[in-house]
């Protein structure tokens, strides 16, 4: 298993912009291999900030890195510069390769 997370800091008041332009969205994840889940987290409000993370889990990091080579990522990712308002600075990505999973 392969996790994707990138940290978006939100400016106060654009949280609601922010959701939005997230839930509405053509995220093309569905239809992709190796695709397993996404979430898009709230986070805590903190240093003139709202802390929001995406969290994509992925078969494999060749599934993920597949992925960001794709025609359905560029789609998904189409117009994602023109919310620069809202944000302080871009997102923080980060990547994790399992090292234990427990089912529940």
């Amino acid at each position: 298993m392969y996790l994707t997370m990138n940290r978006f800091r939100v400016k106060p008041g654009h949280e609601a912009e922010f959701e939005a332009v997230w839930t509405g969205r053509d995220s093309q994840l569905p239809q992709v291999a190796g695709f397993v889940a996404f979430h898009l987290m709230k986070g805590p409000e903190k240093d003139g900030y709202r802390l929001y993370a995406s969290h994509t889990m992925w078969e494999s990091e060749d599934h993920f890195r597949d992925w960001t080579r794709s025609e359905a990522f560029r789609a998904a990712h189409r117009g994602a510069g023109g919310h620069a308002e809202m944000y302080l600075g871009p997102p923080e990505l980060e990547a994790f390769q399992s090292v234990q999973q427990i089912g529940g």
